[in-house]
């Protein structure tokens, strides 16, 4: 009896170890274009992740194939320990994607209503328009809806029943300020009750605010993976901001050591006049400033902070972009 119940609290505590997602040498190519290339990746119970990378990384492919909407050219993809297509039918996993309309002609509750009986363990219909902030908009037609509010009912659609998984493309494009605070309040009570939330997005102030990771692909591989201090730390480089009440010395600057970018902006009245900002980003930044001091300039206001998640983003994909790719790897 002790060993069938020790078997049993061993089995659970794998269970809640286990990958919810696997990426397993994962390929897809379009033609000549490779979107995907030899993907290695795992998500686990509880995790929000964010999925980051300029257009073109691959981020659409990598959701398609984890949702089963295309099918790997070598390499495995499981969900909860099972192909997407048997874990959605399992009512695991729930989607909000940017491609794909609506369905017209009905009311936004009779569509939140069929999603909601079509799923194993669907939410009372209440309780999904009020998470999705959509009540006063229940009995309108879904033709006839802003993009904010078509995003909001995409939402109630990801969330009309007792999902693992979500995963989110995009999902606050369109949204107001209000709107895209709700949805992550709604969001952040999903991964509290130990669902994992997994969204690609282009606001990488949701990134750094919302994930508790940062995954960033490029080329169809991943660059980066870690908290979003640890991506910033990645990084290197550090801020520095100061300003001069001197013409600026441009080529000087330049000189400066560790420099990785320089930008001035003149706030002078006339050319020539009055107070420049100077921003700078160095891979050292006490040497650029003892430098600095010993080109006889006098900065005001100098400040030196580290890189923000954005960017520490630009930084990691422009230095991969300065290493030459080794196949076609143009990626969606």
């Amino acid at each position: 009896m002790t060993t069938t119940a020790t078997t049993e609290a061993t089995t659970a505590q794998e269970a809640g170890r286990a990958p919810v997602v696997s990426f397993r040498q994962v390929n897809k190519s379009y033609g000549a274009v490779r979107a995907v290339a030899d993907l290695n990746l795992e998500l686990h119970p509880g995790e929000t992740v964010a999925l980051l990378g300029p257009n073109g990384a691959g981020k659409s492919s990598t959701l398609d194939l984890l949702l089963g909407l295309r099918k790997a050219d070598s390499g495995t993809v499981t969900l909860f320990g099972t192909t997407p297509q048997r874990a959605i039918e399992q009512g695991k996993v729930g989607a909000m994607l940017q491609s794909g309309g609506l369905m017209e002609g009905v009311k936004v509750k009779e569509l939140v209503e069929l999603a909601r009986d079509l799923h194993p363990r669907g939410y009372p219909l209440d309780q999904i328009l009020a998470t999705a902030g959509i009540t006063d908009i229940a009995d309108r037609m879904v033709d006839k809806l802003s993009g904010g509010q078509e995003q909001r009912v995409r939402f109630a659609l990801a969330t009309a029943g007792a999902n693992d998984l979500i995963v989110l493309d995009e999902p606050t494009t369109g949204m107001d300020v209000s709107a895209r605070q709700t949805f992550w309040g709604a969001m952040r009570r999903q991964a509290q009750q130990g669902r994992t939330v997994l969204f690609a997005t282009h606001y990488l102030e949701e990134a750094d605010e919302i994930a508790d990771r940062v995954i960033v692909l490029h080329r169809g591989r991943v660059l980066a993976d870690g908290t979003s201090a640890e991506i910033k730390s990645r990084a290197g480089a550090r801020r520095i901001t100061f300003d001069l009440d001197e013409p600026v010395d441009r080529d000087a600057l330049h000189g400066l050591p560790f420099l990785t970018s320089l930008a001035v902006s003149d706030s002078g009245s006339a050319a020539g006049s009055g107070r420049r900002t100077v921003r700078i980003q160095s891979q050292d930044a006490d040497a650029t400033v003892h430098a600095l001091y010993g080109l006889g300039l006098y900065p005001h206001h100098l400040e030196v902070a580290g890189l923000g998640l954005e960017q520490a983003f630009l930084a990691i994909t422009t230095a991969s972009d300065a290493t030459p790719a080794t196949d076609e790897e143009t990626a969606r």
